[in-house]
């Protein structure tokens, strides 16, 4: 199947069980490395343990007596942003670009032992589900009942009704659409790597382009009433005051420009639990470049980078470029490293050291 095929017929719309998709992948990475990952304070992980017939969650970072004391099954840890930690993670979503870089989202792993996992539930945006090392029977049903577990610390289905089930071995892929309950059981020591695509809730995106709106948007003038009159209520909000405001707001406008600088700047801004480590003594400029001339850069696999009408955006920053810069530029943004040349422009210079700085991207090694 190709990647249109695929988007045609499947994408957002049904799910697909995909045997041997990556063949001979077994995982990127060993459980107790995964748990290793879990104790580090800038990774956000989860531990899911079922007890009793009930649910309990805990917040990462972990210590390695917490998880040394876990029982010998049903329960999970998962692991989010892998991507940010293994490089071999992100070379694994570049196989996923046939999805726009915008709506990646990042790569979770999970690890259980037998009988392990989350508990039927729905996921508001669409996912693979990678198997890495052993295997995991997964249940979908396209029901509509949504209602949870009252009083659980997952919003877990209540009345999950299982209409297709498969066992994935490692390298077998199952795809999901949004709202598609699942659940996945750990049929022995399983790790699964999950690919999840971001999708903001309208409130969110509407929300968000006000605080943008509010920082980038000049409006002049000040409410005034000179003909105020004399009202019997002193406490009512009067027509007029209401026709003034209304008038007011109508100032809010944007454009189709400020939509793309919008998504840009909030589609690669870093989530908030992300920064960035500066080299502590930088290369001269001239060092720096004849370095990259040689070995080439790459995005710090914590950057997100996106591109617009010669506009670039990195973790919530836009640069207005020149056409030749933003042709130097969009291969970086488009396969997270390139190999910039003796014809390379000065603008695509500074604008690379100033990310080296700020520890944006990096050498090459």
């Amino acid at each position: 199947m190709t990647p249109k095929d695929f988007l045609r017929d499947y994408w957002q719309k049904q799910p697909l069980l995909i045997r041997n998709a990556l063949p001979g992948f077994d995982g990127l990475l060993t459980p107790d490395e995964l748990m290793k990952l879990a104790c580090d304070e800038d990774a956000q992980s989860r531990l899911v343990v079922q007890k009793n017939g009930k649910w309990h969650l805990r917040h990462g970072p972990f210590s390695n007596n917490d998880l040394s004391k876990l029982p010998k099954k049903q329960w999970t840890l998962l692991v989010q942003d892998v991507n940010h930690f293994l490089p071999s993670a992100r070379d694994l979503l570049s196989k996923f670009r046939f999805i726009p870089h915008a709506r990646l989202d990042d790569l979770m792993v999970s690890y259980a032992p037998k009988g392990g996992g989350v508990g039927p539930h729905f996921d508001s945006y669409d996912v693979f589900l990678l198997q890495g090392m052993g295997s995991r029977r997964w249940q979908i049903s396209a029901q509509q009942d949504d209602q949870f577990i009252a009083d659980a610390p997952l919003k877990i289905l209540r009345n999950f009704q299982p209409e297709q089930e498969w066992v994935l071995e490692a390298g077998d892929m199952l795809y999901l659409p949004p709202h598609y309950a699942h659940n996945g059981i750990a049929e022995g020591d399983c790790m699964t790597y999950s690919i999840g695509f971001r999708a903001p809730s309208h409130h969110e995106l509407i929300t968000q382009f006000l605080d943008y709106l509010q920082d980038n948007v000049a409006v002049e003038g000040r409410y005034s009433d000179p003909d105020l009159q004399l009202q019997p209520h002193p406490s009512k909000i009067n027509a007029a005051m209401q026709s003034q405001v209304n008038s007011i707001l109508k100032k809010i406008k944007w454009n189709r420009s400020d939509i793309e600088d919008f998504l840009g700047i909030y589609l690669s801004e870093p989530k908030t639990h992300v920064f960035f480590e500066q080299p502590a003594k930088p290369l001269a400029p001239t060092i720096f470049q004849q370095q990259i001339k040689e070995n080439g850069v790459q995005l710090n696999l914590k950057s997100r980078m996106l591109s617009g009408n010669n506009k670039i955006f990195i973790n919530g920053e836009v640069y207005k470029v020149s056409i030749n810069t933003y042709k130097e530029l969009i291969k970086l943004a488009d396969n997270q490293e390139f190999l910039p040349s003796s014809e390379t422009g000065n603008e695509t210079k500074k604008i690379l050291y100033q990310w080296y700085v700020s520890g944006y991207i990096m050498s090459k090694n």
